[in-house]
Order: C-alpha cells, then sequence, then structure tokens
C-alpha cells in the first residue's frame, strides 16, 4: 500500500472516531450483514444515513469496509461489545441477523436493556418473530415471507406491483380498468362501486401526478389505487 493510501485511510479512521464520538439522529447501526443486513445498509447509505456495520464473520465485515461509515467485527450477543461500539447511544438499531434465532433474540434483548428507542429486527419465521414481538423488537420484518405474498399477487393478476399494509389494506399499481375512463373520477363512482381509491395517474411518457376528482383517467394510462386487498385485487382484475 502506497503512503499516500496508508495516510489517507488513516486521516478516514480519525474523522470516523471522532463522528461516532458524538451523538446523531442520522445515524443507525446494522448487526447482521447479510443479504438483508448488507442490502439494507447499502441502502441508506444511498440515503444520507452513516451506518455502522457489525457482523462476526471478518469475511463480511472486509468486504463492507469501504461501503459502510463504519465496519466492525464484533459479537453483539454479548452486551459488553456492543457497548463498547456505543450501539446503545444510537436510536436506530437494524437486526439482521436471519441465520441464528438465538443469535438474533440475545441481540434484541441487548438492546432492549440499552433502552434503544427504535429496533427493528428480521425474523425467518412467524414463530421467530412473535418471540421477537413478545421481549419487546419495535419492528419485526419477515422480508422472505412479505416478498413471497407480494410477487404471488403479481404472478397471479393483473397488478403491476403491490405493497400490503397491516392485514387488509393494500396499495396497488395497475392498467386502468374500462370501467374507470373516460369519464372525471368523481363521476366515475369507483370508490362507491368498488371499494377503492385512485390516487395516483401516470400517462405514457409522463410522471405520475396526484388524482383530483376532477382527473379524467383514458385507457391505457397506469394508475395508483387503494383499498381493502380483495377490492384492489377485483378491481385490477377487470384491466
Amino acid at each position: 500500500m502506497s503512503t499516500y493510501l496508508h495516510n489517507l485511510r488513516r486521516r478516514r479512521g480519525k474523522r470516523l472516531a471522532a463522528q461516532y464520538a458524538l451523538p446523531s439522529d442520522d445515524r443507525i447501526a446494522v448487526i447482521g450483514l447479510g443479504r438483508f443486513g448488507g442490502s439494507l445498509a447499502n441502502e441508506l447509505m444511498r440515503r444520507g444515513w452513516d451506518v455502522l456495520g457489525v457482523d462476526t464473520d471478518p469475511r463480511r465485515i472486509q468486504h463492507f469496509s469501504d461501503q459502510l461509515t463504519h465496519a466492525v467485527v464484533a459479537d453483539c450477543t454479548d452486551p459488553q461489545p456492543a457497548r463498547q461500539l456505543g450501539i446503545h447511544e444510537f436510536t436506530h438499531v437494524v437486526v439482521g441477523i436471519g441465520t441464528g434465532i438465538e443469535a438474533s433474540i440475545l441481540v434484541t434483548s441487548n438492546l432492549l436493556e440499552f433502552q434503544v428507542p427504535n429496533i427493528w429486527a428480521k425474523a425467518i419465521s412467524r414463530q421467530h418473530a412473535q418471540i421477537l414481538e413478545r421481549i419487546g423488537a419495535h419492528h419485526v420484518v419477515l422480508p422472505e415471507h412479505e416478498m413471497g405474498e407480494r410477487v404471488a399477487h403479481l404472478v397471479t393478476g393483473r397488478l403491476l406491483d403491490f405493497i400490503q399494509f397491516d392485514d387488509d389494506y393494500a396499495l396497488a399499481k395497475t392498467v386502468t380498468p374500462q370501467a374507470a375512463t373516460g369519464v372525471p373520477l368523481g363521476e366515475s363512482r369507483v370508490r362507491s362501486a368498488y371499494g377503492v381509491t385512485v390516487v395516483g395517474i401516470k400517462r405514457p411518457g409522463q410522471d405520475f401526478t396526484y388524482a383530483t376528482a376532477e382527473t379524467v383517467v383514458e385507457r391505457g394510462d397506469v394508475i395508483i389505487i387503494t383499498g381493502r386487498t380483495q377490492n384492489v385485487e377485483r378491481f385490477a382484475a377487470m384491466s
């Protein structure tokens, strides 16, 4: 390594050390840099967050060392290393551990002992999710399960994109059915007749815009609709 690069990395390390000595609301720690945690950490960096990545695998840390604000080899199932890293001072921490349920639970429990105010934890099964919720994790995600549900809606219907909120409410993108075209949305009775609300519209070659009661949707327009999942699916199937 050249002297220039060596000095550059030393200066970068000092800057990071000084940065992490001060609490900041735009910092987040991601514990577990597998496929989920690593992808999430990189996206957070892209959005301007300062990301501390932690993993027990030195190879993963080596991979992310130049991608994240800081990447450290540590076992956060032990509260002492976690505290030494200053994770107890973070207001946002993600537990991305997916291969070891016991490790996931222990790390989450330590974060709760630290009174971290926003803990996001990945679960690999519904049982795992229930345990995380019971011990007090603020947000629990099942990425594989949720993605499976989403793709199932896209594969089996006329939806171009689909996001489900809670158990029975969805936001979806679809091509406009004939029943909603040619008249202002306020006169088309889409909401009363089909139980969905059109919230956005995109015409070919144009950007998405908000839909209003005066918006006239034409055949071939792409629309964003929201409503109960069953109503959204039924309305999209009319395309």
